[in-house]
Formats: structure tokens, sequence, C-alpha cells
């Protein structure tokens, strides 16, 4: 069969839609399909636009199918919203079979949903959702996606076939908006080992010059992801442990700059290191090994997979008790679990696990040995596997 998935963005721009469908797609090329990726030029969209590197080929066949890159435009500043020059026609030349698009609210959704009204194609919406109040920018962002939800989306998604959440608390929070929904699906994402850090290779405390043990933040640096909070909670944690060193590796989202402020202003910015996005596995790999806790003080998170990576190596999380997280992270048992926007309460579990030995090692090794077992790729694409050959057939 022959099927497009559509994103935003796709590596090596960074992001878990991105992981995502580059899990996929090979995955759905072993199982007979023909995939094409239909993507932006992007490696950044938000604040400010950043294109790949000219190295990056629009145009790339792959072991497993091709990628296309087009180019997008977009409005300025908080109207913000990637548009895609070209996909509509791509998609009238390639004529897939099934249409994937990730990311509810996006362009190519509706894209997709042009494309089935001229042609009949189904297509399948995974909506990787975020609520209003999560999403990044100031009001007038907030007030441009409420008219989407109340004026747009309901003649979007009505055209596909079948929509993917990842949790259940995903599906509450899209129902909530009131819209008259396709059939849903809840499908959890999957969990790719990183591969170890090489024989003879410099820690990753090493290469970045870290001179103790650290917490570790591994995301985008964005509004929505609680980082004044995280700096505030180290702080405490400063306090009673001179050694002790805050890592946020990340491609800055508009927030590095915030972050550097607060943390000279908590006097901890001498133990606050801001490491950028950090494209190699093992040596990110080496980062969750290495780190006594992982933290994610999101106030909000579709699923957080930084998490399933963290307690793949074994390493204690603390996040808040937002989205899916809840759904995974057992408060108690493969970490702990707080509510947002509370740097006391984060502070406290911090302090929990980086003082308590024997619980962190307890939360890491459930994690690992309980908890990461359950989230397969393999799963995943069987399981769109025969929802594609279901909705094809109808």
């Amino acid at each position: 069969m022959k099927v497009a998935q559509l994103a935003t963005r796709y590596p090596p721009a960074p992001g878990g839609v991105e992981r995502h469908v580059a899990e996929v797609a090979p995955r759905l090329h072993a199982r007979g399909h023909t995939v094409d990726v239909y993507t932006s030029d992007l490696y950044r969209e938000f604040p400010a636009m950043e294109r790949l590197a000219p190295s990056v080929p629009r145009e790339e066949q792959t072991a497993w199918g091709r990628v296309h890159r087009l180019p997008v435009w977009s409005l300025p500043g908080e109207l913000h919203y990637t548009f895609f020059r070209n996909l509509t026609q791509a998609l009238a030349r390639d004529r897939p079979e099934v249409v994937h698009a990730h990311t509810y609210g996006t362009n190519q959704v509706a894209a997709a949903s042009r494309h089935h009204r001229r042609f009949g194609t189904p297509f399948v919406l995974t909506a990787h959702f975020h609520p209003i109040w999560s999403i990044e920018g100031g009001w007038l962002r907030h007030r441009l996606r409420g008219f989407y939800d109340r004026r747009v989306a309901g003649g979007v998604v009505r055209n596909a076939s079948r929509i993917i959440v990842q949790t259940h608390e995903e599906e509450r929070l899209l129902r909530s908006l009131g819209l008259k929904l396709p059939p849903l699906e809840i499908v959890p994402p999957g969990y790719r080992p990183l591969p170890p850090p090489g024989p003879g290779s410099p820690s990753f405390s090493e290469r970045f010059h870290i001179p103790g043990p650290f917490v570790l933040f591994v995301g985008r640096l964005a509004s929505n992801k609680g980082l004044l909070d995280l700096a505030e909670a180290f702080a405490v944690l400063g306090k009673t442990d001179r050694s002790a060193q805050l890592v946020i590796v990340g491609e800055d989202g508009g927030q590095r700059a915030a972050v550097e402020a607060r943390a000279k202003a908590l006097g901890v910015s001498d133990r606050v290191h801001l490491v950028g996005h950090v494209d190699d596995d093992a040596l990110l790999s080496a980062a969750y090994r290495e780190a006594r806790v992982t933290v994610l003080p999101s106030e909000y998170e579709a699923f957080g997979l930084v998490l399933l990576e963290s307690l793949a190596a074994g390493t204690p999380v603390v996040a808040s008790r937002v989205g899916g997280i809840p759904e995974f992270v057992e408060d108690g048992k493969a970490g702990l679990l707080v509510p947002p926007k509370s740097p006391a309460a984060l502070a406290e579990a911090i302090g929990r696990v980086w003082s308590d030995r024997d619980l962190a090692r307890r939360l890491g090794e459930y994690g690992r040995d309980r908890v990461v077992p359950r989230y397969q790729w393999d799963g995943v694409v069987d399981r769109l596997d025969a929802l594609y050959r279901e909705v094809a057939g109808r």
C-alpha cells in the first residue's frame, strides 16, 4: 500500500513528533508498504523560523522510501502558522492510498482533509494534541487557536477515517472541544533504545565540563516546559548540596535568556549548564546514565518520551502530574509526580530522590524493568498496519 506521512518537521530537525515519524516510516516499509514522508525544510519554526542546512537534501531517497522537504512560509510573530507550499500538488501528483497526518491544528492536516474531499483518499490523524493553555506564545496565539477550535477544526477532522491519540487524557481533552469526531483509537508511542556510550569515549560530564553530580532536563527550551520553576527548585537543592549541578539539554525555543537570567538572580548560574541540542544519541544516552534524576516539570505533555529514555537507563524521574505522564509514570513506583507550576513541590521531590539513593535505585529499576518494555515501536506499527488496511478497504 502507498502511504503518505505528513509532519511539520522531520530529522535532522529535533522533536518528539519528528522522531515518531522517523520510527514509524521504516517499519511500515518492512511490512510491505511504500512510504513517502512530506515535511518542511525547517530545523526550527518558533519563535524564529530556521531552515535546515543546505547539505540536507530537499528530496531524499532512503532505504525505506522518500522524504520530500517542501518550502514553507509563516505569518510573523504571534501570528506564526506554518503554511506548506505545493503540498496539495505533491499529494495529487503521487496519489497515496492512505494519508497519515500528524499534529492537530496544522496546515498538513488541512491538506490531508482537502485531498480526501477531492480524491476520496482516506486520511488518519495522529493528534499529538495540546490544549490551548499549553500552547507557546501570548494571548493572540491563544485567541487564534480558540478560533480554530470553534470555527475550523470541525470541518477538517470530520473527514478523517480515524483519529489516534496516545493516552486517555489526550482523548478526554480532545473530546472536550465538543467536535463531532470520527472513530478514535488510543495508540501509545514506542521507545527505541538509545545506543550505549562507545568504549573509551569521554563521559557526558567530561564532554561538557560538568564538575559534579547533576539533575537533568531534556527537551525544548520553551515557555510551557516549566524551566523557571526548575531553576527555583534547583536553587533549593543547591543550598543543601553545593556540588549539585543542573544540566539542560535541548534547542532554544525562546526561553534560554529567561532561564539564564533566573539562574543568575538565584545565585546558581555557575552551576546551571545549558548545553544546547545533543544530536549524538550515544552522548544523550550517557547523559541519562550519569544523571542522578531526570526532571520534566512541564505545564502539559501529551506523553513525555524523554521520561521513558531516562527510565530505560535506570535513572529515576520527577515530573509534573499532567497530560499523559501519569498513565505510565506511576507515582512512587517509576518516579515522583508533582503539581505543575509548584517550585516548592518540585524541590521537595528532587531532594527526596537526590538524598535517598535506595529510593532512586528502586524507582529507576522499576521503570527500566516494568515500564519501558510495554512501549515497543513494532507494536505501534502493527496497529497502524491493520488500521491502514481497514480504512483503505472501506
